[in-house]
């Protein structure tokens, strides 16, 4: 099969990388970044850091580190900022989010964490109703806010010398919001923004900013943002790749796994119970239903696609589905999913499977915020622009196009991602069909 290697711009220079929040993910990536190129840490956890990557036939022996094949930016060249409604520094943040260790791993990068203070943050207590924050922009209109942001991207492009940018939202979950008319074209949306339309969160107000300002954006939250009209159409003129949303790091990872073996040997399943307690900031704005619906929406809907019940009525097309999420403030980042699977199997018998996972939230999260990162400023120099569906793997609810349902399975959300990285570098996509080994 001949291949064509695309066209990607080198990985000069330095890549800024802007996070909206610089609360328990976001202070825990910067931290373990700096950590990790001073050498003080490894980077488990990051795929574009540690996962190699098959090419060719398996009697090859080809299997490079990812980042020995793709041009991706060094951990060197990046440069951090924030934005966020409390002041704190990255180092304060570190420090009263609890999730590191305060003398093995903030202490060493302690000046470093010091340097990174949050801008003010376009915020709005009536979208995550159960957090306050006084570090706030103003603006008559939330075009104007969007305009402060635009100039923000700017100063700290110009400021920290930065050859591109990446924004990624690192901030709580928002109220959940119906996409409406104000979503359906740009023109639409940026009317409802000079009209302050209570339709247009903050996170669309920051995407909305990035992508004028020509720079990938990232939903790492399960807020309507950048999965409407309006955005993608954005993000195809301006030229600009998008991806979201919300990290798919602890339960959910699990159920992208378990599912797909239920289904591949065409078990059946009753009931799937999920329930969680968490007490970081994240559990704290969850307690609010209308900031639970847009969590609860992004978890509910992994099962139905991924067993596809409509062609297997008998084994699908009767479960229960229930997902909780607790506030309970003694566990702080540590975070404790339970889930009870009801399933059954030959002539019907019933069976159970028990999970209980006892993750740390964020430790899971900041190496998928550091890939995302990488990969989209991949994607922007390879001209990709628009849905980056091909990182769907690092999302509870992958963005996609209009005419496809989402792919949720772990295992061909890897697969995918693997051959679009061999694809963008002219290698044969791999099939696993093998029978070549077996032929004269």
């Amino acid at each position: 099969m001949e291949t064509t290697k695309h066209h990607i711009e080198p990985a000069t220079g330095r890549l800024g990388v802007l996070t909206v929040g610089l609360g328990a993910v976001a202070s825990t990536f910067i931290a373990g970044v700096e950590l990790i190129r001073r050498g003080l840490a490894e980077p488990v956890g990051s795929l574009s850091q540690m996962g190699t990557i098959r090419l060719g036939k398996r009697t090859e022996d080809r299997a490079p580190l990812i980042r020995e094949l793709v041009p991706l930016a060094g951990l060197d060249q990046l440069v951090f900022g924030a934005w966020d409604p409390i002041s704190d520094t990255a180092y304060e943040s570190a420090l009263k989010c609890g999730v590191l260790d305060r003398y093995n791993h903030i202490e060493p990068i302690a000046a470093h964490l010091k340097e990174i203070e949050p801008m003010p943050a376009v915020f709005d207590q009536n979208y995550v109703r159960l957090l306050e924050g006084s570090h706030v922009k103003t603006g008559a209109t939330k075009r104007d806010l969007a305009e402060a942001v635009r100039k923000d991207i700017r100063d700290f492009k110009a400021a920290n010398d930065c050859d591109r940018l990446v924004v990624i939202w690192c901030a709580s979950t928002e109220i959940y919001i119906e996409p409406g008319a104000a979503h359906e074209s740009v023109a639409a949306l940026e009317a409802a923004m000079d009209a302050n339309d209570e339709s247009i969160p903050p996170s669309m107000i920051y995407a909305y900013a990035a992508l004028k300002e020509g720079v990938p954006f990232i939903n790492g939250a399960p807020n309507l943002t950048t999965d409407v009209p309006a955005m993608t159409e954005l993000a195809q003129t301006a030229g600009v790749a998008v991806a979201g949303k919300d990290f798919k790091s602890g339960q959910t990872m699990l159920k992208t796994v378990l599912a797909p073996m239920l289904k591949a040997r065409m078990l059946g399943l009753q009931g799937w119970y999920s329930t969680n307690i968490l007490g970081n900031r994240d559990g704290a704005v969850l307690e609010d239903p209308d900031s639970f619906k847009s969590k609860e929406k992004t978890k509910l809907g992994v099962l139905e696609h991924i067993l596809q019940p409509g062609l297997h009525p008998e084994l699908y097309g009767d479960f229960h589905h229930k997902v909780r999420i607790n506030y309970y403030p003694p566990r702080g980042d540590n975070k404790e999913g339970w889930d009870n699977i009801d399933i059954f199997g030959w002539l019907g018998y019933p069976m159970q499977i028990k999970v209980d996972f006892l993750c740390r939230d964020s430790i899971l999260a900041a190496p998928l915020a550091l890939d995302l990162v990488l990969f989209m400023d991949l994607a922007q120099r390879a001209g990709l622009s628009g849905i980056q569906e091909w990182l769907s793997f690092y999302f509870k609810s992958p963005q996609h196009a209009p005419s496809v349902y989402p792919e949720h399975d772990l295992f061909i959300q890897q697969t995918k991602l693997k051959n679009t990285l061999r694809w963008l570098m002219g290698e044969e996509q791999i099939t696993h069909l093998g029978r070549e080994y077996y032929e004269d």
